[in-house]
């Protein structure tokens, strides 16, 4: 694996300071590998920025990615939704992020990104 996904379950629980999640970016920051924030997981997570320490330091740092949901991926999750029945424009998303960097995805709630993807590596936090 490159890294890791981040969906917004695996951003909540960052900042409520799980403890397997500040070990999984510890171990990515020992390896340097990348992580990934899908831009709308981002906004889902982010409810209080002055309060969200952890998550403003995620990221800021070099080898974390913000992607943002252009016109690409936005026909990207399109399809992804219509493949798979769904309507999470979010978790569709982090499964499209997740594929094209080859990262496992941490996340709290593994249903719905199941269902996008039931070959996505999974990381439940």
């Amino acid at each position: 694996m490159a890294g890791l996904t981040f969906d917004a379950g695996g951003l909540v629980a960052l900042d409520r300071r799980d403890r397997k999640v500040l070990v999984l970016l510890a171990r990515a920051r020992e390896t340097g590998s990348r992580i990934t924030v899908p831009a709308a997981a981002l906004a889902q997570a982010t409810r209080q920025p002055e309060r969200q320490a952890l998550l403003a330091r995620l990221i800021r740092q070099p080898t974390t990615d913000v992607v943002p949901l252009d016109r690409v991926d936005a026909t990207s999750v399109g399809r992804v939704l219509a493949a798979s029945e769904t309507s999470d424009v979010v978790d569709a998303h982090v499964v499209i992020c997740a594929r094209r960097a080859r990262q496992r995805i941490v996340t709290s709630e593994p249903g719905g990104l199941r269902r996008l993807d039931p070959t996505a590596d999974l990381m439940l936090v």
